[in-house]
């Protein structure tokens, strides 16, 4: 499963300052360099020219950054922007306007892009670095983004509101509906684990000790020497900031998969049968990497024979290269899976606010991927993303100025080809923008 990341091109710095006038965007891109321009407002303003497609990247970034983001990269993620947030006009501010590194925004026809960029004076002062690192919305609306949302290629579903109160979500659709999860499911297990803690049936600073059963990267824990000494704490740290899967396993193990179906019964979900019995990490990976008639009888079958199936998983064992060159393609049964709907996903943040050790909750603001310009209208925001080819989950837990948590989840499944992160990352982003 790998760990959901946010957007960039490459990296570099925060935000801010210095206006254009309002009829800059009439004025063609500049083909050279003027008499008042610094060397950094220049290529501030060929950002704008380029995003447009005006421009070839060849033309304004080093040789460096050409490797690490080829022109056809970058093209691909300019047509993303445009296509998300309109053309760009112009830039809206450059702070400090000379330099070699300044934060950066860009004024679009739906969103200013805010991010930053440097230039390398040994490369004839091309940029070197540049990053987008969020998008506040222009005349955005929930009807807009629930068209774009709906307009994406597979099922999706999306709910953001108040998790606690009789208030209606702001934004919702299709929020009923079962869809994949990816290592989003992992919320479950800390919620089944924040649960015991917090009833006094175990300590975070329990220790255990790792088996010779190792799941598949993401996470590095795979690797750590058989016996390591971990705690309750650190296997539930690595499993939500990491997405480690075998510090997934490891609770699963010490937990039981009863005891998680359970929190999944007990968290208000609509159809828990649809994750019984309850999978690891290396369950999943082995069954769809695995000899196809034993996926295609765990597909067809009920609870009583998956479970058997479960019990014998590790025959044939499988190198990790098999199961990397399996998942190195599309999409692969993405009925062999955890399930969720949105609204049993806002179901299990109500669920842990009520019966969860706070620490749980410290440990899902890790890595709460969101820029920190996102994160200032909130003072608290956990995440836990899922992914694998096909499958996209995003799931934030958000409290406002007025102490209200609400949640912020998107799903996308497409059994025909892979998922794009960054479209769905930039719609949250849009969202979180939207007036409340």
């Amino acid at each position: 499963m790998m760990k959901s990341t946010l957007f960039l091109v490459m990296l570099a710095a925060p935000a801010l300052a210095l206006a254009v006038p309002a009829d800059a965007q009439d004025v063609p891109p500049p083909v050279a360099q003027t008499d008042e321009q610094s060397a950094l407002e220049f290529r501030a303003e060929q950002i704008v020219a380029l995003v447009n497609g005006e421009l070839e990247p060849q033309e304004v970034f080093s040789e460096a950054f050409l490797n690490a983001v080829p022109p056809a990269q970058f093209a691909a993620i300019s047509a993303q922007l445009t296509g998300q947030f309109g053309k760009a006009i112009a830039v809206e501010s450059l702070d400090p306007p000379d330099g070699i590194r300044a934060a950066l925004a860009i004024r679009m026809e739906k969103a200013i892009a805010r991010g930053g960029i440097a230039i390398d004076p040994t490369s004839e002062n091309r940029v070197s670095e540049l990053l987008f690192q969020s998008f506040d919305a222009i005349d955005d609306s929930p009807a807009k983004i629930e068209a774009d949302l709906a307009n994406l290629p597979g099922e999706v579903s999306w709910w953001f509101g108040p998790i606690e109160g009789p208030s209606a979500p702001l934004i919702a659709g299709r929020a009923n509906e079962q869809l994949p999860l990816g290592s989003t499911f992992k919320l479950y297990v800390l919620a089944a684990l924040a649960r015991d803690i917090a009833e006094g049936k175990r300590k975070w600073s329990d220790v255990v000790r790792l088996g010779d059963t190792r799941s598949f990267p993401s996470g590095t824990m795979q690797d750590w020497p058989k016996g390591a000494a971990v705690t309750l704490e650190t296997l539930a740290s690595l499993m939500i900031s990491i997405s480690d899967n075998t510090a997934t396993d490891t609770l699963i193990d010490v937990l039981g998969r009863d005891a998680v179906l359970q929190a999944v019964v007990d968290s208000g979900h609509s159809s828990p049968d649809l994750n019984d019995p309850f999978l690891k990490t290396r369950d999943m990976f082995l069954l769809k990497a695995g000899p196809e008639g034993r996926l295609r009888t765990y597909r067809e079958a009920g609870s009583d024979v998956r479970s058997q199936i479960l019990e014998g998983i590790d025959e044939p064992v499988l190198p990790m290269s098999t199961v990397q060159a399996k998942f190195s393609g599309g999409p692969i049964a993405l009925d062999v899976e955890w399930f969720a709907s949105a609204r049993d996903l806002a179901g299990l943040m109500r669920f842990m606010r009520r019966t969860a050790d706070p620490k749980a909750f410290e440990i899902m603001a890790i890595s709460p991927n969101l820029p920190r310009n996102a994160r200032s209208n909130w003072t608290y925001v956990g995440y836990k993303g899922g992914s694998e080819p096909g499958v996209l989950n995003l799931t934030w837990l958000l409290t406002d100025q007025q102490g209200r948590d609400h949640a912020l989840i998107l799903s996308w499944r497409n059994d025909d080809a892979n998922v794009d992160l960054n479209a769905l990352e930039l719609i949250a982003q849009r969202i979180l923008a939207l007036p409340r």
